[in-house]
């Protein structure tokens, strides 16, 4: 494909994500969180009955439709491929302790962009450490880091994660009784927009994803390596599309899509070292796993179990967090959270070391 067709079509597929995830904050969804992997996978848990955090508990429809649009365009572009077997409990380790970066933060690297274009100040400083991140990780990829070569699989294999998904959506729509949801009112889990409107807009972005290899972190990875800007400006247009959408809502309707500024945020919080450390964190694991939280649940989608091992992994981190208390909230970081936090830069590290400089045995 030409570069500069390539590009256009990613700065499309942006524009057309940043609109919808606007949207879906129009339609019931919490502001500054049209998309956010993290905070809709952790929701999924507590649904799941994983973990027991009443506020944030709801199957989210979004992650359903990434995955199984990602997979849908995969089969019909003949890109479905079962593989796997690059360091599977590695990666869980690593998406356990992204989730633990993201939860101090609250958002993944894509609700960092949203929390931007709502005009949320405090998401500068977990951009920072976001970029800081990524910039360790390369570090060991200019060293030689590698979790070694994937396999091919059976069929099934990379089929059975999307399978999942359809079970998660038979759940949500003809046995919710067997799920544990929030009540209305009782916090973000019981904001969301139809599902049959989550549903089309996660198929939608899934598709636009995998057929763009969107991804934050490798926009930046690719940008320090190669001087290659293209997958970047895929992000800087679903910002300036969202912060527009915004403007627009703002304009529009009694209910603030746009407030600049550090204080009053929705799920933030303004203690700018731990948004800087929390995103660092889950950087430095992104680049490790070669993708961010939105990538892996695509290539999961294609096929990639090592991918679907690491979204279990995110999920654990997230179910971890809110039972034993190192998740933030409105009103800060917690102490557990903090030390989760320095415990995690220091495990990756010693994974990124681990798997740089060790000479492979025969």
């Amino acid at each position: 494909m030409d570069l500069k067709k390539e590009t256009s079509g990613i700065v499309l597929a942006g524009v057309v994500i940043g609109i919808l995830a606007s949207l879906l904050v129009f339609f019931g969804n919490p502001v500054n969180m049209g998309f956010c992997i993290a905070c809709f996978l952790r929701d999924t848990a507590g649904a799941l009955g994983l973990h027991s955090a009443a506020p944030v508990q709801y199957i989210r429809p979004e992650i359903i439709g990434l995955v199984l649009g990602s997979f849908l365009l995969a089969l019909t572009r003949k890109e479905l491929s079962a593989r796997g077997g690059s360091a599977p409990l590695t990666r869980f380790v690593l998406g356990f302790f992204v989730m633990i970066g993201c939860l101090m933060f609250l958002g993944c690297p894509f609700r960092m962009i949203l929390r931007l274009a709502g005009g949320d100040l405090n998401a500068l400083f977990g951009l920072g450490g976001f970029v800081c991140g990524i910039l360790a990780g390369v570090f060991f990829l200019n060293r030689g880091y590698s979790l070694r070569r994937t396999y091919r699989l059976p069929a099934l294999e990379g089929r059975l994660f999307p399978v999942l998904q359809v079970v998660l959506l038979l759940l949500l729509v003809a046995a919710p009784s067997l799920l544990r949801f929030t009540e209305p009112g009782g916090g973000p889990g019981a904001k969301h927009a139809a599902v049959l409107i989550s549903l089309a807009a996660g198929l939608v972005v899934g598709a636009l994803a995998q057929r763009t290899r969107l991804c934050m972190v490798g926009g930046i990875r690719d940008l320090v390596l190669f001087r290659e800007s293209k997958l970047l400006l895929g992000f800087l247009a679903i910002l300036v599309s969202a912060l527009a959408c915004n403007l627009v809502l703002n304009a529009a309707t009694p209910d603030p899509y746009f407030h600049l500024g550090f204080t009053g945020q929705a799920v933030a919080h303004t203690d700018g070292l731990w948004n800087f450390l929390g995103m660092l964190l889950a950087g430095f694991g992104c680049v490790l796993l070669g993708g961010c939280p939105l990538r892996q649940l695509v290539l999961s989608g294609e096929g990639n179990t090592d991918s679907a091992v690491t979204v279990l992994g995110l999920m654990a981190g997230a179910a971890f967090a809110h039972n034993f208390g190192l998740a933030s909230s409105g009103e800060g970081p917690t102490a557990n959270g903090k030390l989760a936090v320095v415990i995690g830069i220091a495990v990756v590290a010693v994974i990124a070391c681990f798997n740089t400089f060790r000479k492979e045995e025969s």
